[in-house]
């Protein structure tokens, strides 16, 4: 008789297992996808309430704990976004949840980006929460910056800057004797210009070089972005500089000034940054476009006429001018 009762106490135990891991196996509900988003150090506890509580998982919390302990991986849970589309089973779940790939949300800032863009890209983010003030000039390091459904634009913009700190230090330790920058931010601002200035990557040590030898022998920059700047605080200008503009002395025209910008005219890059630090050692003064999205570099005035001659030619055979 107790045999028999112990027979028929381990025959229901396999049904009931039976049962679950028909359960746990099969399609889970119809309604999704469903957006998860896990925090550091979760439980599995936690996380099964948290599926039970947006209709993620076939039964209940409880259910789900004790399927998951009999029949799921051991592995931790990751932290992070998660995103379970529709009829995803309790064992898929729990599979994405362990070796899935979190949802990555990033937010990019190119190199010459100004602040006022990213502050405008920041606030445009509805992902984002909380406000902030348009970022110091410079202060933002260019580069691709991921974030969590929720989190505070401060919290993103502060990676940012702090990225660009970390960044400056190392760039500023390997400075060489041919640079003609004084501090960080002379870096910064004299990189800004040189990433204005040129879209060509392999150009920037060049283009670093001519204005470095400008400034170290007091000669004007002539930096039409640095014209702009003070007019639209980075952004496009969309129409040609006027007369009046390139007169216009306040404190970032280098038209009307020799030596450096009051600050920085956009966020530079790593490249620039490094190319101020260590400029191409030239003896060239002027640059022209050359028509192919580079420039041609001239030592002298009159090489530099000749320069600027050949493009206009070139420009009006495209009929541009």
């Amino acid at each position: 008789m107790k045999r028999l009762l112990l027979i028929l106490v381990a025959v229901a135990a396999l049904a009931g297992a039976g049962a679950y891991w028909m359960l746990w196996a099969s399609t889970g509900p119809r309604q999704g996808p469903h957006t998860l988003i896990v925090e550091e150090g979760s439980s599995l506890g936690k996380v099964a309430d948290q599926l039970a509580g947006i209709g993620a998982i076939p039964g209940s919390a409880q259910t789900y704990r004790a399927m998951a302990r009999l029949f799921g991986s051991g592995d931790p849970i990751q932290a992070g976004e998660f995103e379970i589309p529709a009829g995803t089973s309790g064992a898929e779940v729990l599979d994405i949840l362990q070796h899935g790939q979190p949802v990555q949300r990033l937010v990019t800032v190119p190199e010459g980006m100004p602040s006022i863009l990213v502050y405008e890209k920041l606030m445009e983010q509805k992902l984002l929460t909380g406000s902030i003030p348009v970022p110091e000039e410079g202060s933002i390091l260019p580069d691709s910056y991921s974030f969590k459904r929720g989190e505070s634009r401060a919290a993103v913009l502060k990676r940012m800057q702090d990225a660009m700190t970390k960044q400056l230090d190392a760039l500023w330790a390997k400075k060489g004797p041919n640079s003609v920058v004084n501090s960080k931010r002379e870096a910064v601002i004299l990189a800004s210009v040189v990433e204005k200035e040129t879209g060509k990557p392999s150009e920037r040590p060049m283009v670093a070089g001519v204005y470095s030898n400008r400034v170290r022998i007091g000669m004007k920059l002539d930096a039409d972005p640095t014209v702009i700047y003070p007019i639209t605080k980075g952004k496009p200008l969309g129409r040609r500089i006027r007369r009046s503009e390139l007169q216009a002395n306040n404190g970032y025209n280098t038209y009307a000034m020799a030596g450096l910008p009051a600050g920085p005219i956009a966020n530079p890059g790593r490249e620039s940054i490094a190319a101020v630090l260590n400029p191409a050692q030239t003896k060239a003064l002027y640059f022209v476009a050359d028509g192919t999205g580079g420039h041609i570099f001239a030592n002298t005035l009159a090489e530099h006429n000749a320069n600027v001659q050949k493009w206009y030619a070139l420009r009006r055979q495209r009929g541009e001018m």
